[in-house]
Formats: C-alpha cells, sequence, structure tokens
C-alpha cells in the first residue's frame, strides 16, 4: 500500500483503495457485519456506461460507490439468486473527492462503504451517520 507521504506522487491503487475498504470493515459494528454475509467488494476505477445511465449520473465521477444486489429482507421473495451481492467503490471518483473535501483518504472509504452497506440493509441516512460516528 502507498504511504501517505508517497500519495502526493503516486495516487493510491485499486489495491491499495481495497486494503483501506478491509481496514475500515474492521470498525464496522460487529452486529452489522455478521448480517453482511456474502457481499462481495469490488474496487474499479469509474462505474461502468450502464451504471451511469441506470443512476442518471452526467458525469463518471458522480458515483462514489454502489450497491448491487438484492437488498437485505428482501431475498427470500425474489426466490433463486442469479448472482451474489457486491459493493462497488469507484476509485477516481472516490480520489476526487478525497481532494475536493480535504478529507482523510481512509475516512472517505469508510464513509462509502458505510453508506454502502447501509444500502444493503435499508438503513436511513440517521442510522448511517451513527454508524459513521462510532467509527
Amino acid at each position: 500500500m502507498a504511504r501517505l507521504n508517497d500519495m502526493t506522487v503516486n495516487p493510491p491503487t485499486l489495491e491499495d483503495i481495497e486494503a483501506m475498504a478491509l481496514s475500515a470493515m474492521k470498525t464496522i459494528p460487529r452486529a452489522l457485519l455478521e448480517q453482511v454475509g456474502a457481499v462481495q467488494f469490488v474496487v474499479a476505477d469509474f462505474p461502468d456506461r450502464e451504471i451511469l445511465d441506470d443512476m442518471g449520473a452526467k458525469s463518471e465521477f458522480d458515483i462514489l460507490g454502489l450497491y448491487s444486489g438484492i437488498p437485505f429482507g428482501e431475498a427470500g421473495i425474489v426466490g433463486v439468486r442469479q448472482d451474489v451481492d457486491r459493493i462497488f467503490l469507484y476509485r477516481r471518483p472516490i480520489l476526487d473527492y478525497w481532494c475536493e473535501t480535504g478529507d482523510d483518504l481512509s475516512h472517505v472509504v469508510r464513509h462509502v462503504l458505510v453508506h454502502e452497506i447501509g444500502h444493503h440493509f435499508g438503513l436511513s441516512d440517521d442510522d448511517m451517520e451513527r454508524i459513521e460516528a462510532a467509527g
């Protein structure tokens, strides 16, 4: 993983963002993590065109992360799963947000994870803010 002072010369790689996400997962409340189960985490530079179109994004930088799959509580309703649930983290938009806000990059990655896990569970924005504040 790139050291913080290296990031001014070499931006964090996909692998760096993934390592930050794995580290951030250790700070998510255990009760919530136990329910996450088989959700996979995928780091890509940008969302694909179909995602951008589906989300009505004006720019490829508009989406920091995305939950893809059957929301928690609806899995039994839809029958047999066709694919695994995934949380996508989009490196370039995350880095852009990081540069714009000046927030710590590991906090930005954690914020995106909490937000997307929150979507998985149908949590409110207030619930997600409480989870973020606890970490």
